[in-house]
């Protein structure tokens, strides 16, 4: 428009404070969008007037509407606007602007399914240690407080401080104010313990499920006036990631807003506009706070996720993704905010979420799907018999080795395809890759997996890849299809996902992180979780009862893969194991099962869990699922053992022992 301006207007002001002028009234509207009705105009030779009417949808003020005028002069033939502010509000007349004053509601807070709270506006304190004032004699006592206070291994409280300089001070960990308080003489015991109150957003016990509740960060200059059109007054928190960034509009509730002209001198000439604020909700997750946090230390030093989910629901109780990160580092009033570069540093990517946006090759887990293909197309049935050798060659020119080739172990024999699930007997279904192919099935699998929720995101609230699903374009890459290999890309979401329907009947629900979100000041929830049917799996009644029973043979017949570590479990459960080959490292060791005790009080659960590079899925993965299924099934009161990295539960060993291959 500055180039429509008269000489005399582009001479009074400068494109840039044309600019200015506009974005500032724009950003004090908290406008959205503009509109005008031309009301009148009047035209003489050398000169125009033109009567509108301009309405501005604003975030925080509804509609406001004014009659204004625009004169315009005639130069060389062209008709060139005389710029007054008036044109944006005549109360702008005269050198007056707009003032914006905010009313800012708290910031709801976010909890678990039962009310624990994981995230709320708290007082806390940040722990740390100078070394030079460590007293030799109750160093011990020290790092046994420290490390039994927040949950961590005395070793990494050590590691933390070894090579430091006397005079240094490092970060060791935080509390809320109300713990501190708690333990305030133990604190007085080690002169070499450094404490620093700070009041924030604070992220309990360490951030329980930190990739699902997210952080909140500092508005960036970059989207700054974005946030401002939106009513914010530029200074506040908002969500960065997780539900602090889902349920923004949720938590932040609504500022109230006055509106005022001020004269050129600063004095106020009226109030335009004016709207109170509205209170923020709070969210209430699915998650069981005691679950997820004995999970979140139930992985050791390996990567990986483990999702845990209600088979009939899609409610999602636990979503762990390791390692995991404290969402506190992200608050710069608290002194230990410095330990967040080694965060965003760490080669590990702890801010990555690998339950929802970790995706991988999934393996022999991938031969449920393959099952219902070939049950589906007619070509096999659940009794059908095959020679399960250590080596398959069916594919011209090919030679392939079955897992029990590379341990060494006799050939599984001759079995039926529910026997091939049970046994993970890969010539069994490269076998029905390579026949479905050339039976004229080429897309079999491919749109079986498609049916199962692969390929596709699944629509939880937070942060999500859809991964890979492509369909096979030759015989050579449907046999690796067939075992979950090739460039298939799946999350252990989806797989949690596709679980649950096999074993819930054969319905693919929406998977969910949020149970209810509620008023800060009480009443009834502005939402309430309901079950969301996305769609029913492509199988039969008839071949889902068959593919279910082949998952309970595959832990408790004795020659199952997963028999030696769910045997002892006395809840009623189903599962697939799955080994998947990676082109960096070791495979991947994976597990996914579901439970089906039908106990009315207390929900079956499906779980997926995946350990990058951990090596075999019935050793490594397999315990895990039977910590899962005990403890959510004893109220967090079973651990059921130790995994194979432990020393006690939920101890990880001074030394890892070597994973074995499948």
């Amino acid at each position: 428009m500055y180039a429509l301006l008269s000489r005399l207007s582009k001479d009074a002001m400068t494109l840039e404070e044309f600019q200015k002028e506009h974005k500032d009234a724009a950003i004090a509207l908290t406008m959205q969008n503009m509109d005008y009705v031309i009301l009148s105009n009047m035209v003489k030779p050398s000169s125009a007037q033109v009567n509108y009417e301009i309405s501005y949808t604003t975030t925080l003020l509804g509609t406001i509407s004014r009659s204004t005028i625009m004169n315009l002069t005639l130069e060389e033939n062209v008709w060139h606007v005389q710029w007054d502010a008036s044109m944006i509000l005549p109360e702008l007349a005269g050198g007056n602007r707009l003032e914006l004053t905010y009313e800012i509601p708290a910031r709801g807070n976010i909890y678990d399914e039962y009310g624990y709270p994981l995230v709320a506006q708290d007082d806390a304190v940040a722990i740390g240690i100078v070394p030079g004032k460590i007293d030799p004699e109750n160093e011990d006592g020290m790092v046994s407080f420290l490390a039994n206070l927040l949950d961590v291994s005395e070793d990494s409280i050590r590691e933390k401080y070894a090579y430091a300089q006397a005079d240094w001070y490092v970060a060791i960990g935080d509390v809320s104010a109300a713990v501190a308080q708690q333990y305030s003489d133990r604190f007085d015991r080690y002169p070499g313990i450094v404490l620093s109150p700070f009041r924030s957003r604070y992220y309990y016990d360490g951030g329980i499920a930190p990739h699902v509740t997210g952080y909140v960060l500092s508005i960036s200059p970059e989207e700054l006036e974005e946030y401002q059109r939106k009513g914010y007054r530029g200074d506040e928190k908002v969500g960065a990631a997780g539900l602090e960034a889902w349920g923004e509009s949720y938590l932040a509730g609504k500022h109230g807003a006055s509106l005022f002209i001020k004269d050129p001198q600063g004095q106020v000439v009226t109030k335009l506009a004016s709207a109170p604020a509205e209170p923020a909700n709070s969210i209430y997750t699915t998650i069981d706070s005691t679950l997820q946090y004995n999970l979140q230390h139930s992985m050791g030093d390996y990567l990986g996720a483990i999702v845990v989910m209600e088979r009939d629901t899609g409610r999602v109780l636990a979503m762990v993704s390791n390692p995991g990160y404290n969402p506190n580092l992200f608050e710069p009033v608290n002194f230990n905010s410095m330990m967040l570069e080694s965060v965003l540093n760490d080669p590990k990517l702890p801010l990555y979420n690998r339950a929802t946006q970790g995706v991988y090759p999934l393996g022999s887990v991938f031969k449920i799907i393959t099952m219902a293909a070939a049950l589906e197309t007619g070509v096999f049935t659940p009794d059908y018999p095959y020679y399960c050798g250590s080596t398959w060659t069916e594919l011209q020119g090919v030679t392939l080795y079955d897992w029990t080739y590379d341990r060494d172990l006799p050939a599984s024999g001759e079995l039926t395809l529910q026997e091939g699930l049970m046994r993970s007997c890969n010539p069994w279904f490269w076998h029905i890759g390579y026949t479905l192919w050339n039976e004229g099935y080429t897309t079999a699998i491919a749109d079986i997996a498609s049916g199962f929720g692969l390929g596709k995101k699944t629509g939880i609230e937070i942060q999500e890849f859809e991964g890979r699903l492509e369909q096979p374009t030759s015989v050579s890459e449907n046999v690796q299809l067939a075992i979950g290999q090739g460039t298939l890309q799946v999350s252990p979401l989806q797989v949690a996902s596709f679980v649950a329907a096999v074993g819930n009947g054969g319905t693919l629900y929406r998977p969910t992180v949020v149970d209810k979100i509620v008023p800060v000041s009480g009443g009834d929830p502005v939402y309430q979780f309901e079950p969301d049917e996305i769609s029913k799996l492509p199988v039969t009644e008839e071949n889902l009862a068959a593919i279910q029973e082949a998952m309970v043979m595959v832990v408790r017949n004795p020659r199952g893969t997963a028999t030696n570590q769910l045997s002892s479990v006395s809840v009623r459960i189903a599962g697939k194991t799955g080994t998947a080959e990676n082109p960096i490292g070791d495979s991947h060791a994976w597990f996914a099962g579901y439970t089906f005790n039908n106990d009315p009080n207390k929900p079956d659960i499906a779980v997926a869990i995946i350990l990058e590079n951990a090596g075999e899925g019935s050793e490594m993965a397999a315990p895990l699922f039977r910590r899962v299924v005990q403890l959510y099934f004893s109220n967090n009161e079973n651990p059921s053992g130790t995994m194979p990295w432990e020393e006690s539960p939920y101890v990880t060993a001074t030394e890892t022992p070597e994973a074995t291959p499948e």
